[in-house]
């Protein structure tokens, strides 16, 4: 049976974008929709048993909120509501380790809505174990009412390539029907430690091709696997998350990976998923990966 879609909830714009995406997330896998709020936001909020009252009550008019777009744009989810104690960060962790995925409303530019403010959801990317997905207020139809022909793009490492982040984004594709449209970013070396034959424009081109040939080698055991998924197999000279950016300016679904960090008190997020959590505009997923 497949795991719930989760949807971190607080009552934003974002948020219900975010329930909205998780509601036809959920209807292309056969699976039931959980919506999420979290209460006691901050980890000393103590409360009084009238602030525990007044924020349960908040939070049955958030869930409801949400519950009422599910049921607008896909009346066949079914849909659980529920309500956890904060901290959030640790609470929307603990919650994707269940689900599959979590997703949270974002506004990019490094903030997430509402309790779900800047720290929180890099803490929650950087603590799961689970996909976790981010969605913006003018994002959540994917494009299902229009375009449809927009890829999905997956980033790509050939050094360390990682099955997790791969199946997911085969997998997202396929669900979809669209095109996947995988990427890899490669950087010149320095042009002080090259030979003349392998400075200028040749030497690029040649260097393309290379690691054009080790992403299709990476890519043929999933094309395989997924013969009814469409691929593009693309290299890009430059800085990953520039590149991944603008491929993914008017994609369905960008598909990063995270690497789980070795310490678990030590949370963190590489410098390619920080900056398209910050900056992508279409709904972006995060794959942790060991």
């Amino acid at each position: 049976m497949e795991s719930p879609v989760v949807v971190g909830v607080d009552g934003s714009a974002e948020s219900l974008a975010a329930a909205e995406w998780g509601a036809r997330e959920a209807a292309r896998r056969g699976a039931g929709l959980r919506l999420l709020h979290v209460r006691g936001r901050h980890p000393r909020q103590a409360g009084t048993d009238i602030t525990r009252s007044a924020d349960h009550r908040l939070a049955l008019r958030v869930l409801r909120r949400a519950a009422d777009r599910v049921h607008a744009v896909r009346p066949d989810v079914h849909v659980q509501e529920a309500q956890v104690e904060g901290p959030a960060a640790a609470a929307l962790a603990r919650a994707a380790e269940a689900a599959d995925p979590l997703v949270l409303g974002s506004r990019g530019l490094g903030r997430v809505a509402g309790l779900l403010a800047g720290s929180v959801s890099l803490g929650v990317v950087a603590r799961a174990t689970r996909p976790v997905v981010l969605v913006r207020a003018d994002a959540a139809g994917e494009g299902e009412g229009g375009d449809g022909r927009r890829d999905v793009v997956l980033g790509v490492d050939v050094i360390e390539p990682c099955d997790e982040v791969l199946a997911y984004a085969f997998e997202a594709a396929r669900r979809r029907r669209a095109r996947l449209r995988a990427l890899y970013a490669w950087r010149a070396p320095d042009r002080l430690t090259l030979g003349a034959a392998d400075a200028g424009p040749a030497g690029d081109r040649g260097r393309a091709e290379e690691w054009l040939r080790f992403l299709t080698a990476v890519l043929q055991v999933w094309r395989d696997k997924y013969p009814d998924v469409d691929v593009l197999e693309t290299v890009a000279e430059g800085k990953p998350a520039d590149a991944l950016l603008k491929a993914a300016s008017d994609a369905r679904l960008l598909v990063v990976g995270h690497r789980i960090p070795g310490r678990p008190d030590l949370p963190r997020t590489g410098p390619v998923t920080h900056a398209v959590i910050h900056q992508a505009r279409c709904p972006l997923a995060v794959v942790p990966h060991r």
